[in-house]
Parts: C-alpha cells; structure tokens; sequence
C-alpha cells in the first residue's frame, strides 16, 4: 500500500507509538469476511454444474442406445447360416426374407488369358558356337553371378568375364573329363553328360551358375535344363530388353497399343519392360500383365472372371507383336453355373450373384468350390438382444447418477453425532423431474395390440427399491425376439406410443441445446460469473481502502513528529535563556567584591 507522505514515518508507531499497521489489518480482514462466503457459493454452483454435465453424459449414451431400438430397420437384421461353407458364404442385408434356401454350385467363374507366344526371348547363341557368349551379357533369365560351383564334388570357379564355353572347359577339367558340357540352339539349353550319375551343387557354392542354367539333379549321367535359357531384361529399355524381336516405338518415342481399347504409350528408348507392365496394371484396361520366365511368354489375366475376350492392337510401334502376347492364344474364361431350389440353371459372369440374381432381396451369395448348401436366414436375435441390454445397462447407468446427485449423505461420530451432507443436486426439482419421468416412460404400457406391452413381457422389470430395472430372464427376452419380433418392434418404434421413440423424444428436450440441462448450466455459470465480479470488487475496494487507511495513519506520524520536534526546540530554547539569567547577578557580585 503506497503512502503520500516520507516513507520512513510509514513504519508503524515510529512517532507515536502505536501500532496502527496491525488496526489497519484487522479492519482490513474484516471487511474481506465476504469472499469467503462467495468463494463458498461458487464452489457449490461448480459441483452443480460438473453434476449437470455428468447426468447430461449419462443421457446422452443411454440416447445412442434409444435411437438404435427407435429405428424399425433395426430389428430387421439378419443372419446367414450355411450348411457347408466350402461352397459358398452369404450375407443377408436387413428385411430379408426368412427361410432357407438350397444353392448348386456346379461350375465356378474364372478369368480369361492372354497366353502369350514363347520363346519370346533371344536364345543365348544363334548357333551352337558359344565361344563368343560372355556370362557377364549372356542372355540368361537370371544374370549368372561370379563365383564357386560344384560338379561331382569338385569345384569349379567362374569370373563374370568368362564365356560359357570357357566355363563348359572347366567343368571338363575339374571332373578330369568326366563330365562334358555343350549347347543346343535349337532347344536353347546347356546339357551335362557323363558315364555314370552326376552329382550338382554344395553347400558351399557362391555362383547361381547352376540354377541360372537350369541344370538340376536327376540321378542319371545326362542332365540338360530344364527350359529355354534365353531370358527378357525386365529392366534394361525395351529396344535392349533381349527379346527375340527388337521394340521399336516408330522411331519417335511415341509408340502407343491398346488393350480393351484403353490406350498404353511408351518409348523404346526410356521405358523399360517393367515400365510398361505396369502402365497396364495401373490403366483401366482391366487386365493384369506379366511375365512368366519360366515358359518365357508374357501373360494377360482379366481382372474380370467370366467368358470375355480380350482385344489386342499395336497402333504405333510394335510392343504387343514383340512380346508375342498378338500371335499368343486366348484361354477363355468360364461363367459360373448354378441352381436355386432345384430350379433351372442359371449363369454368372461372376462367382457373387445378389439378390436380383438370386431371386431372395437383400441375399449376397459367393460361391467359394462346386456343390450343393443351404442357406438358412433369420432374424439376428442375439444383436436385438444385446441392443436392448445395453438399453437397461446404461438406463440404469443414468438413473443410479442421478441418485448419487440429488440424496443428501450421514454420518456419524462419537462425539458430534449424525451429520447429514447435502448432495450437489439435493433438493434440485429439475433433477428429480428427469429420473421420475424416465421412470414413467420406461413403464408405461404401449397401446399395441401385440401381446408384448410393456418391458415387462421381455422379462425386463422395475426395482421395488429404486429407479433401476433389471432382466429377470434372458431366456424370455430371446424367446420373445425369436417368436414375436413385430411385437417387439411395435413396443419400441411405434411412432405414437413406442418406448423407444417417447424416450428419444423427451431425452432430445432435456439433453438438448435448449434443453433444461444446458439452461441449468447455463444459470450456474452466469451466478458463477456474477460472483467473481463481486470479489474482484471487492478486493478493489479492500485495496483503496487500506491505502487510505495507511495515508492517514502516515499523515498523524507526520503530525506527531511535526509536534515533537517543536517541543524539542522549545525545551531547548527556554533551557538556554534560563541559565543565562543566572550566570549574571553572580558577575555583578564579583565586579562589586573586587573595587571594594
């Protein structure tokens, strides 16, 4: 607190000797009593309002259950059962007719291909001649890694630079000419020969000679690969991809095929083969493309099943033609054939037929393998029994919240007896009005002319003690679903008396933007907010007030020193001029004595 006077006389009692900083304390602390109770009121209306929320919490998920029961559609779910799964699975979408139905499955949908021509690589060498094939650019599907491997047990090591006759010398000479190698041509295989059995390979073998050849054990003296050895460069740009018939784009890096009519382009030069694969798996051609190295022909496979074609056409450039897939065969695709109820057969172009198909709306049947099944649909007795369990749940979840808030607490001690504890809500009529009208909703009887009325025939019951209700009887209540499901959806949904709908109705009011429950946090926010006003009002006042106090106290130690000083001076002055008058007679006196 600031004071308009010299600071050293603001220390209390420095004149007079009064201790006024403590006067001006007490008065202080006295007129501060207020914002206790203010502080009181405002942590009652915040344990109001977290009680607001927490009921509104407490409705707002019994509501998600409420607006499940109140939608006539729910209690439409079905389920599928069938007898054997290895034919086919089914699903059945809600308000599908119940029973059972018998399916034939006697031929399943497949896809059509493109079969390539093989053979569509380059051979390693034109002619038997392989003096001038060098591993490191030979032709192979793999690429031959430099390194050990074995023949007969001995190992035989290659370079990267060797050429493949120098390497057939090798083997030649490591088995001490028992084992011979050579090429053919014609076929495009390497062959082994031997008297008796040759033995390939080790465990400790560094080079993939052998496997790029090929070249596997069969027990005998003669082994030759097991396919063609010339492979496509996937990698490399499509006019050195190796294949028997150079790419050429038309010489403008604009070559461009169709397949299904949808447009591909490429260049010879920049694209590689596994570029363009997969331009047509990702194009709407509706086809996928590969290459099958091990019969050495590209592959197109419909992304479809059925019996449809696949048209072929090189616009610019030569793609389709150099990859034989244009001179290849078309495997056609097959439609599935099937029965229902015994009746006559009916085709698919696919292996799911829906409910139009099946003649059964709402039914989705896929056929998995060939022969016959049941499909059984009924009603989805255990999902309705959950949805309304979990209503009863968190009914009884929102009415034990809002008894904890509204009923006052006792306890009791020895030595001050029985204290009762007011709860937040204790005595709050628009609490207790929202659990007595839930309570009156929930058993109210509906009007319906079902022999199901009330929760009561479900085996639902009220609680003789408090709001809750409790299931008696899950057995009933599955029995009721199982045999009376219109009963049960005429108690919940029905559109004038329905349980279900009413709640939804009331609960919308309470819980809702507008409702009494944001009215209420509302109001206790708006107090909350008036209150902290007052107190910093308070305070301000508090404030100016104990400066002004201090000033005044400081302004009667100035006062006090003021006068004290004086007095000082005073006392000061009259001791001084007393004593001179004293001093004077006793010179005359002695001025006398001396002229006598």
């Amino acid at each position: 607190m600031a004071s308009t006077t010299n600071s050293s006389l603001a220390l209390s009692g420095l004149a007079s000797g009064l201790d006024w900083t403590n006067i001006v304390n007490e008065l202080l602390t006295v007129e501060k009593a207020p914002e206790t109770q203010m502080n009181t009121q405002i942590a009652s209306y915040q344990s109001k309002n977290t009680a607001y929320q927490g009921i509104g919490s407490q409705l707002t998920q019994l509501q998600s259950d409420i607006t499940t029961l109140s939608d006539p559609s729910f209690f439409n779910s079905r389920t599928t059962s069938v007898s054997n799964p290895n034919v086919v699975s089914a699903t059945a979408a809600a308000a599908t007719p119940l029973g059972t139905y018998s399916f034939n499955v006697i031929q399943l949908a497949t896809d059509a291909v493109q079969q390539g021509a093989t053979a569509s690589a380059k051979p390693l060498s034109a002619t038997d001649d392989v003096t001038g094939v060098v591993l490191s650019s030979a032709g192979f599907a793999t690429p031959v890694s430099a390194g050990t491997f074995t023949v007969n047990g001995q190992a035989v090591t290659i370079a990267a630079t060797d050429t493949l006759q120098s390497v057939f010398t090798k083997i030649n000479t490591a088995t001490g000419g028992a084992v011979t190698a050579s090429y053919n041509s014609a076929t495009d295989e390497i062959s082994l020969n031997s008297s008796s059995a040759i033995v390939l390979g080790s465990a400790t073998d560094s080079s993939n000679f052998l496997q790029a050849a090929q070249l596997y054990n069969n027990g005998t003296g003669i082994i030759t690969s097991a396919s063609s050895l010339g492979g496509v460069n996937l990698s490399n740009p499509l006019g050195n991809a190796n294949l028997a018939t150079t790419i050429t784009d038309g010489g403008s890096g604009a070559g461009q095929f169709l397949i299904n009519g949808v447009a591909i382009n490429y260049s010879s030069d920049t694209d590689s083969v596994n570029d363009v694969l997969e331009r047509i798996n990702d194009s709407s051609a509706g086809v996928t493309a590969t290459y099958d190295s091990i019969n050495d022909s590209f592959v197109l496979t419909n992304k479809t099943t059925g019996d449809v074609g696949i048209s072929l056409q090189d616009v610019t450039g030569n793609f389709l033609a150099a990859t034989g897939l244009t001179s290849g065969s078309l495997v056609r695709g097959a439609n599935m054939q099937y029965k229902i109820n015994n009746g006559g057969t009916q085709t698919s172009q696919s292996n799911t037929i829906d409910g139009t198909s099946a003649g059964v709306a709402g039914l989705s049947v896929t056929a998995t393998g060939t022969g016959t099944t049941s499909i059984t649909i009924g009603s989805d007795v255990n999902t309705i029994s959950a949805a309304i369990s979990s209503f009863v749940t968190d009914y009884n979840a929102a009415q034990s919240y809002i008894t904890g808030q509204i009923t006052p607490t006792t306890s009791t001690d020895s030595s001050s007896g029985t204290t009762i504890t007011a709860a937040p809500l204790t005595g709050d009529l628009d609490t207790e009005d929202i659990a007595t009208k839930l309570r009156q909703l929930a058993g109210n009887p509906s009007a319906s002319t079902s022999a199901i009325k009330s929760l009561n025939d479900l085996g639902i019951l009220t609680n003789g003690n408090d709001n809750t209700l409790s299931i008696s009887s899950t057995a009933l209540l599955n029995n009721a679903i199982t045999t009376n499901l219109s009963g049960v959806q005429d108690l919940f949904t029905n559109a004038t008396t329905g349980l279900a709908t009413q709640l939804n109705t009331y609960l919308t009011n309470v819980n809702g933007s507008n409702g009494v429950l944001s009215n209420d946090e509302a109001n206790m926010t708006k107090q909350v907010t008036a209150i902290n006003d007052s107190i910093t009002t308070l305070n301000a006042r508090i404030t100016a007030d104990g400066t002004r106090l201090t000033n005044e106290f400081v302004a009667m130690e100035t006062a006090i020193n003021s006068i004290n000083t004086q007095k000082q001076y005073l006392n000061t002055y009259f001791g001084s001029s007393t004593a001179s008058s004293n001093a004077a007679p006793q010179a005359a006196s002695s001025s006398s004595s001396s002229s006598g």
